[in-house]
């Protein structure tokens, strides 16, 4: 399975409370905060939802 890097680049201020949770249970908690995911497709729904406020990489094993 393939492996992303999704960093956090704004802030959750005055967006909705859902978009506030999908980062939360992504795992970023600040801004330029990066963790590395499994590429799924549930994973790819939640970075969807909150595509606006994130930057999405391939990692190279």
């Amino acid at each position: 399975m393939s492996k992303i890097k999704v960093t956090r680049t704004r802030s959750g201020i005055c967006r909705v409370d859902n978009q506030i949770e999908t980062l939360k249970h992504l795992g970023l908690r600040k801004v330029n905060h990066s963790v590395v995911l499994e590429d799924t497709a549930i994973v790819r729904g939640m970075l969807k939802k909150v595509e606006h406020m994130v930057k999405v990489s391939p990692v190279n094993d």
